[in-house]
């Protein structure tokens, strides 16, 4: 596995994610050099934030994104629920209510196609489990902006159908089980 120098790591999910993320981001390591934003298909819970699950399972800092934030590295961002994230020019997060794309807000393809157009080759990212096509777009869309590009196992997926669309539509750099996805983000 080559070292990669990227400057933003994004992550999708939907169906059978959580328990992915949950394996996952204990295992981080605390001085990654970028930030990290997740986007996952979930439902509004007022009372509760998603983040806040996380911040107990690492060193890193957790938070959801709030509306012209900077981006920092060694922090985790999660999409508010009901809100797609587009990444601004300068480097900062806006959030958007526009129609669902996919059935979906957030989108992971919408993330996944922002942040691409923004960070360019310096972007990697992984779609995990989940049952619909949203995130394949935008992961081809990141590989043809030469970044990283890793989807989980459909094989070993609880959801495999959105990881396996990925693949169907193109070669993606990795096809991995949850321990080498630890391991090639922690080499990024």
């Amino acid at each position: 596995m080559e070292k990669k120098q990227i400057e933003v790591l994004c992550i999708g999910g939907s169906a059978g994610s959580f328990d992915v993320l949950m394996q996952l981001i204990p295992r981080i390591k605390a001085d990654i050099q970028f930030p990290i934003i997740i986007i996952l298909h979930r439902k509004s819970n007022p009372v509760s934030l998603i983040s806040d699950v996380f911040k107990k399972k690492t060193k890193l800092k957790v938070c959801e994104c709030e509306e012209k934030e900077m981006l920092l590295p060694g922090t985790i961002y999660f999409a508010p629920a009901d809100y797609h994230i587009l990444m601004e020019k300068n480097k900062s997060i806006s959030l958007d209510y526009s129609e669902k794309v996919n059935y979906s807000r957030p989108s992971i393809d919408i993330a996944f196609k922002s942040i691409a157009d923004i960070y360019q080759e310096k972007t990697a990212a992984i779609l995990l489990s989940g049952a619909n096509a949203d995130g394949a777009a935008g992961l081809l869309h990141i590989s043809k902006k030469n970044g990283t590009t890793i989807v989980q196992n459909p094989a070993s997926a609880e959801v495999g159908y959105m990881p396996q669309q990925a693949i169907n539509l193109f070669k993606p750099d990795y096809i991995s089980e949850i321990p080498e996805m630890i391991e090639i983000i922690n080499n990024l």
